[in-house]
C-alpha cells in the first residue's frame, strides 16, 4: 500500500514539474539565438581574417551553454549525453591552428545545426505543455467574467473555436469555453514528462558524440591513463628498489661481514663469536620480516590467495577504526582490478582515519551487471574533496587505468560516502 502512493506521489510530482521544466528549456533560447548569429557573424568576418580570432571565443561560448542543455538532458529527461568535442592539443596552441581545430572538429558544425533548430523544436516538445496549460489557463479567466469585461472595451476575438463578441456569456458558451480550457490543461499536464524526454531524445541526437569523435575521446582517454599508470608503476618501482637498497639489502650486506667476522673468530674468540652469531640471526629475522612487509605492500598474500572480499576483511581488522565490510562478490575478479580496487578502499581507509574524525566506517562491496561498486563510507565530520590533498586523486588515476570512476559526497557535517566503480568480469558462472 505505501508502495502504491510512493508510486502515485512519484507520478504527480513528475507530472507537475515538467511543464515548468519545459518552459525554463524554452527560455534559453534567447541565449541560443543571440549566440547563433553571434556565431554567424563571426564566420563571416573570416575572409577578412577577424573571424580567426572571434570564432574560437563564441564557439567557447556556444559549448559553454551546450553543456547546460546536456546536463538539463541528464537531469531531467534522463537522457545523458556525453561532451562531443575533439580533445585539444597538449601544449601551447595558435590562433591558426586553433581556428582550424575547431572548424575540422564536426562537432562545431552540429552545435550549429542544432542551435538552428532548436528554437522551434523546443516549441512543439519541451515547451508545448507549459503553453497549453498556460492557454487553458487563459480559457479559464475568459469564462469567469474576463471575457464580458474585455468585449465592452472592444475585444473581438477566438478562443479556439469560440468567439469571443459582443453578446458572448451564454451558459453554453461558458460550459464550452470551460471544457476546451480544461481539456487544454489536462493535455498540457499529461504530456509534460513524455515530451521532455522527446527533447532529451534531441538533444542526444546532435549535441552526442559522433563515432569518429568517441574514438578520439577514447584515445586520448587512453592515451593519459596509460601514462599515469606507467608514471605510477615506475615511482613503485623507484619505492620498492629504495625500501629494498635501504632495509633488507642493507641487512644482508650487513650479515655477510658478520659471518665473515665469525670466520675469524670461530678459533680466537668462540664467545664473540657466539655473539656475532646471535646478532646475525636477529639481523636475517627482521630483514625476513622486511622482505615480507614489502611484498604485502605489492600484492598481499591473503588477496592472492582468498580473494578481494577477505582481503579487506583482513584491512578492516588491523585498522584503528571500527570497520564493518560488506562483501557480496560471486567469484573471483580479475588479479589487476582486483589488486587496485584493494590498495583504493585501503587508502580511502587511511583517509578516513587521517583526515575525517570518524569512529566507524562502512565498506559494501559489489560485482554485477559486469562492474565492481566499492563504497566506503563514514561518520566523519565531511567536506573531502579532491583538491585537498587527501589522496582521492591517487585513487582515481589507479582505477581510471581499467575505465574506473569515483564518485564522492561529502557534505559538511558528513557523512563522507566515495563509490569506486570499475567495469570487469567475474571467473563466477552466475555472471
Amino acid at each position: 500500500m505505501n508502495g502504491e502512493v510512493a508510486d502515485k506521489g512519484t507520478w504527480w510530482r513528475e507530472h507537475a514539474r515538467a511543464p515548468w521544466r519545459g518552459f525554463q528549456i524554452g527560455l534559453l533560447a534567447t541565449p541560443t539565438i543571440l549566440l547563433l548569429s553571434a556565431l554567424s557573424l563571426s564566420l563571416s568576418l573570416v575572409g577578412v581574417g577577424l573571424g580567426i580570432l572571434l570564432v574560437p571565443v563564441v564557439v567557447g561560448a556556444v559549448r559553454g551553454l551546450l553543456d547546460t542543455y546536456r546536463d538539463l538532458a541528464f537531469r531531467w529527461a534522463g537522457q545523458r549525453v556525453e561532451r562531443p568535442y575533439l580533445p585539444a592539443p597538449d601544449g601551447a596552441e595558435g590562433r591558426w591552428n586553433r581556428f582550424a581545430r575547431l572548424m575540422a572538429d564536426p562537432a562545431t558544425w552540429r552545435d550549429l545545426v542544432w542551435m538552428l533548430g532548436e528554437p522551434v523544436v523546443a516549441l512543439f516538445t519541451a515547451q508545448l505543455p507549459a503553453l497549453l496549460i498556460l492557454y487553458g489557463l487563459w480559457g479559464w479567466i475568459l469564462a469567469n467574467g474576463l471575457a464580458q469585461e474585455l468585449v465592452q472595451h472592444g475585444f473581438n476575438e477566438w478562443y479556439t473555436f469560440i468567439h469571443i463578441e459582443s453578446g458572448y456569456g451564454s451558459p453554453f458558451q461558458v460550459v464550452q469555453t470551460l471544457a476546451v480550457a480544461t481539456a487544454f490543461l489536462v493535455a498540457g499536464f499529461l504530456s509534460g514528462p513524455s515530451l521532455l524526454r522527446a527533447h532529451g531524445r534531441w538533444v542526444a541526437t546532435l549535441l552526442g558524440p559522433t563515432e569518429r569523435s568517441r574514438l578520439a575521446l577514447r584515445v586520448a582517454h587512453l592515451t593519459e591513463t596509460r601514462a599515469e599508470a606507467v608514471d605510477a608503476s615506475a615511482a613503485e618501482l623507484r619505492r620498492i628498489e629504495r625500501d629494498l637498497h635501504d632495509g633488507a639489502q642493507a641487512r644482508l650486506v650487513a650479515m655477510g661481514m658478520s659471518l665473515g667476522a665469525i670466520e675469524h673468530l670461530l678459533e680466537k674468540d668462540p664467545a664473540r663469536a657466539r655473539a656475532l652469531l646471535a646478532q646475525t640471526r636477529e639481523s636475517s629475522a627482521r630483514a625476513l620480516s622486511e622482505l615480507r612487509d614489502l611484498v604485502r605492500g605489492i600484492h598481499p598474500p591473503v588477496l592472492a590467495d582468498r580473494g578481494l572480499g577477505d582481503a579487506v576483511r583482513a584491512l578492516a581488522l588491523d585498522h584503528p577504526l571500527d570497520v564493518e565490510v560488506s562483501a557480496d562478490l560471486p567469484g573471483r575478479l580479475p588479479a589487476p582490478v582486483e589488486s587496485a580496487a584493494y590498495f583504493a578502499v585501503a587508502e580511502l581507509l587511511t583517509n578516513a582515519a587521517k583526515h575525517s574524525g570518524a569512529r566507524r566506517v562502512w565498506i559494501d562491496l559489489r560485482h554485477a551487471g559486469g562492474t565492481l561498486r566499492a563504497t566506503v563510507t563514514d561518520d566523519g565530520h565531511g567536506g573531502a574533496a579532491p583538491e585537498g590533498g587527501t589522496g582521492l586523486r591517487g585513487v582515481e588515476r589507479r582505477i581510471a587505468t581499467f575505465d574506473g570512476v569515483l564518485a564522492l559526497t561529502s557534505p559538511i557535517g558528513g557523512p563522507t560516502v566515495v563509490t569506486l566503480e570499475l567495469p570487469c568480469a567475474s571467473s563466477s558462472p552466475k555472471t
